[in-house]
């Protein structure tokens, strides 16, 4: 294997479900998300050699958030087919109520907000470094995520209210 093929592939394995996961947090989309996720890994491999020693993790990452900044900035362009993809059906309720609810909740927030808290929150990124990866002043970040948590609460707490009131 060229290039540290086989090292790559042990990244893949290891990164692609958590690259997946925060662009379906991003995007609500779960179709986008992979799609998202795969070109992130594409264009890892293709800097592997270069970046395999440093933090590739974070350099995947770094990809996955401006390709989808990108997309918001200028939306590609999908055309229907007659064919439906194969789609997996689990029996487990719970998760898909959970990420219902998660998807409609970050549902309220901007494409701004929503990358900032998916990199703040679920990453756990430290505010300066999600400015440098949205390229953003530090100030920027701690201001719509103040707005952002803000929002999911209020949010947050009429869709308690509305699950209340209709029982």
């Amino acid at each position: 294997m060229a290039r540290g093929d086989a090292e790559f592939v042990e990244f893949a394995r290891a990164a692609s479900a958590r690259l997946v996961h925060a662009a379906f947090l991003m995007t609500g989309d779960h179709h986008r998300a992979e799609d998202a996720a795969q070109t992130a890994l594409a264009r890892t491999y293709a800097s592997w050699s270069r970046i395999r020693d440093d933090d590739a993790y974070g350099y995947a990452r770094r990809i996955l958030v401006n390709h989808l900044v990108d997309g918001w900035r200028r939306p590609i362009r999908e055309y229907p087919t007659e064919e439906v993809p194969e789609q997996r059906r689990d029996d487990v309720a719970d998760e898909v109520a959970t990420r219902r609810w998660l998807t409609a909740i970050l549902g309220v927030l901007s494409p701004r907000e929503r990358a900032i808290v998916v990199l703040r929150y679920y990453f756990d990124l430290p505010e300066a470094q999600v400015a440098r990866e949205l390229d953003v002043s530090v100030g920027t970040v701690k201001s719509t995520s103040s707005r952002a948590l803000e929002k999911l609460r209020s949010t947050g707490e009429r869709a308690v209210d509305t699950e209340e009131a209709c029982r």
